[in-house]
């Protein structure tokens, strides 16, 4: 069996984000800390290119469309929260 570099961005991507779970259960990582959300951003595009280049898969793909699109809102919204608190002189730990 031959793997080609789109065979291994989802695997690297699945790992990533099955990683980001399990870390997140075991209390490791924060729902809405920045690493975990770039591990779910990074593991969906990884995914979103092995089915773009490899199998395509409808279903799958556009759940790694909604996955990145989540995460990207969670960036996002960590990032504002930050913001605001660092303008009202809060300390803001984001893991």
């Amino acid at each position: 069996m031959t793997l080609y570099w789109h065979d291994w961005t989802g695997y690297v991507g699945v790992a990533l984000m099955l990683l980001a779970y399990l870390l997140l259960q075991a209390h490791k990582l924060h729902g809405n800390g920045l690493v975990y959300q770039l591990m779910n951003v990074l593991g969906a595009i990884g995914v979103m290119l092995s089915l773009l280049f490899g199998a395509f898969n409808a279903s799958a793909f556009f759940m790694e469309v909604a996955w990145l699109l989540i995460g990207i809102y969670g960036i996002a919204r960590s990032a504002r929260v930050r913001k605001l608190a660092r303008e009202a002189g809060h300390k803001v730990e984001l893991h």
